[in-house]
């Protein structure tokens, strides 16, 4: 066991309860049980019971869910009020540790729309550092995700499994403490680390008997100062205990979109029937219908003030109805998806009329969200995406969130308290959530939030996929990946490859009929998307023909061969983070293995900037064995050689004749033992 291994093994914890901190150290704080609780195979489940009886009576449990052949762990802290007053939570840290006596490198990611999984590279020196969203959405601001680096190589990667506010804290303690099991020489100093719910804003009344369960924060130890060390164990353990699933999701269907090339403005039922006739050709799997569906017929009138309102249909743009549209994409053997933003409200959309109980709202003021602290609006949020479901016969339902309600709603009439009407909300939503998908097994949930604005392994054990962010060009897709990647598997993971946007973004500059775009650029946009949970969002029926054929490929390719890489395989990132602007590694390259070690699959990308050679060494090899590697270029004559598992880890894998905006794919399978 490591140092780090150690220190999360002696976690602590830290709960307010009316204004008085209590952890372990607190005197009058008495150990009374501990528990061994039923676990998943592969895990087990430990639960420490405290009991404060001075003041106030309640019990504290600290959970601990070890995950076995990992060094990953997963902490919460629940609080039960066993006394005859209320009391209030302040304060809920579901985690508590002191960091060895060393030099620490904190990154963090900083988070904006279209600006997802920003690096930051900070040396922990004579300050506290505190890494928090107060936004209400998990990945507004920072992404919920650090990782401390020492100067030998000791890794710490923690990540709060929560959608709504969150905070982490690396706070300088002073001489020892020994609860957190780590003791210092007089006069030395480290750091605390901590963190859970965010407190900003925050209390929680518990009546006599009620209980209150903190958010589950997920830590591993790593090593080598190689953040593959800790990511492998998150994709493990999330694929194996966190993520939900079901056939459809597992099979990862090739998604079209109409959103960016068409928007709500020019969409409407023929232009929607006429993609999806392309896309059944090129092999998609799914046709989505973006928002453009819903709100007034009006030429003139918002669909976003309606949100809310969702048995409107614009029958203007879609006079047969979305039932008749859905059926025609059945009809062509694919499966038929639909944007909801069921959470949101609009302005002017009568759901307010109908039930003033169900806007969130604050000191009196609509937030734009409906409360699913409140148990009605949790019933109609399922009734209505059921009836959608059905209605209009959906297997996949891409729900959206465009809105900060930062402290959330402050309502006492809808069943929680003036203080903790976000951290209900949340709690409601992952309920309604769990029942649509007990009613309607076989449909994938998206998780999507302004694109990339709520990411958090909180929302993956309730949704199928989530999306990376809205913008897609080429350098800032390959960014969020490798981002998105530190914390989960990319199967869950759903980004477009470069899109053609209709209005003008400078950085969109995807024009699929510009007499200056190589085959090879178009490579290597696809190969992007790729990656992971696979979507396209183009005008199908003006892409040149030579493009058709080449996209039907390179489908082809993910559905055979790429697919079972990226729903089982580990990640490895093989070269640094590539960052807007050309301020990352502009070598990018990702390998994937599957666990026995057998198959292996290398995605090379050079981006502009980008030195002319660059040797790419593999990790996870027998360097015993020999590998034969196989281009997937769709030449008659694919390319091959062999190669020791010792020269592709150590010498690496030259790529030298790659042009800008160029790529490579390729197999890399295990042929002999030498």
């Amino acid at each position: 066991m490591n140092r780090i291994e150690h220190v999360i093994n002696g976690t602590d914890f830290a709960v307010y309860v009316n204004g008085l901190r209590i952890d372990k150290q607190t005197e009058g704080l008495q150990l009374v049980g501990v528990d061994k609780r039923a676990a998943a195979e592969g895990a087990l489940h430990n639960v420490s019971v405290y009991r404060y009886s001075d003041s106030f009576d309640v019990h504290i449990e600290s959970h601990v869910i070890a995950y076995e052949e990992t060094t990953l762990v997963e902490r919460w802290v629940s609080v039960l009020n066993v006394g005859a007053d209320s009391v209030t939570i302040g304060r809920v840290d579901s985690f508590r540790l002191a960091l060895p006596e060393d030099s620490w490198t904190l990154m963090h990611y900083k988070s904006e729309w279209g600006a997802e999984f920003e690096p930051v590279r900070m040396e922990l020196a004579n300050e506290d550092v505190i890494l928090q969203t107060r936004q209400g959405r998990s990945s507004k601001d920072m992404h919920p995700w650090m990782s401390l680096i020492g100067s030998g190589g000791d890794l710490l990667t923690v990540s709060p499994m929560w959608s709504g506010n969150w905070i982490l804290r690396c706070e300088q303690i002073g001489v020892s403490d020994e609860g957190a099991g780590i003791v210092s020489d007089e006069g030395c100093s480290h750091f605390e680390v901590s963190g859970g719910l965010n407190d900003w804003e925050f209390a929680k009344v518990l009546q006599p008997g009620e209980t209150m369960e903190g958010i589950h924060v997920a830590i591993a130890a790593g090593s080598g100062g190689e953040l593959n060390s800790t990511s492998i164990p998150f994709a493990r353990v999330g694929r194996k205990h966190w993520y939900v699933s079901n056939a459809f999701s597992r099979s990862l269907p090739a998604e079209w979109n109409h959103w960016w090339s068409y928007e709500d403005k020019t969409i409407n039922e023929d232009v929607f029937r006429v993609n999806a006739a392309e896309a059944a050709k090129l092999g998609i799997e799914i046709c989505t219908l973006d928002a453009g569906w819903f709100g007034p017929s009006e030429a003139a009138s918002e669909w976003f003030e309606h949100r809310g309102d969702w048995e409107m249909v614009n029958t203007t743009r879609f006079p047969s109805g979305i039932r008749a549209l859905s059926d025609y994409v059945h009809s062509l053997g694919m499966k038929f998806g639909l944007w909801c933003e069921i959470e949101a409200l609009g302005k002017a959309a009568n759901l307010s009329q109908r039930h003033p109980s169900f806007p969130a709202r604050r000191d009196g003021e609509q937030l734009g969200y409906l409360c699913f602290g409140n148990p009605e609006v949790q019933e109609w949020a399922f009734r209505t995406l059921d009836e959608l479901i059905a209605g209009y016969n959906c297997q996949w339902i891409k729900l959206d969130f465009n809105l900060d309600p930062q402290a959330g709603c402050s309502c006492t009439d809808h069943g929680h308290g003036a203080g903790d009407g976000l951290f209900e909300h949340y709690k409601g939503y992952y309920r309604m959530l769990d029942r649509v998908r007990a009613k309607q097994p076989e449909v994938i949930l998206e998780n999507c939030s302004s694109g990339g604005l709520r990411i958090d392994l909180g929302m993956l054990s309730h949704t199928h996929t989530t999306f990376l962010s809205d913008p897609d060009w080429p350098e800032h897709s390959l960014q969020v990946f490798w981002g998105a990647t530190t914390m989960l598997a990319a199967e869950v993971c759903l980004h477009w490859s470069y899109s053609e946007f209709l209005w003008n973004y400078e950085k969109q500059q995807f024009h699929p009929n510009s007499p200056d775009l190589k085959p090879y650029q178009f490579d290597y946009y696809t190969r992007i998307a790729m990656l992971r949970g696979f979507g396209i969002s183009q005008k199908l029926p003006q892409m040149p023909e030579w493009m058709r054929e080449r996209l039907a490929f390179h489908i082809g390719v993910y559905q055979r061969t790429v697919k079972p890489f990226v729903r089982s395989a580990d990640l490895y990132r093989l070269t640094g983070q590539p960052v807007r602007g050309g301020l990352g590694d502009c070598w990018s390259a990702f390998q994937y293995s599957q666990q026995g070690g057998e198959e292996h699959l290398l995605f090379v990308f050079r981006l502009p900037g980008a030195e002319a050679t660059r040797s790419i060494r593999m990790q996870g090899l027998d360097a015993a064995a020999a590998y034969q590697l196989t281009y997937l270029s769709g030449d008659s004559q694919e390319e091959s050689s062999v190669r020791t598992g010792e020269q592709l880890m150590t010498e690496g894998m030259l790529f030298s004749g790659l042009e800008i905006e160029e790529s490579a794919l390729l197999t890399i399978n295990r042929l002999t033992v030498l």
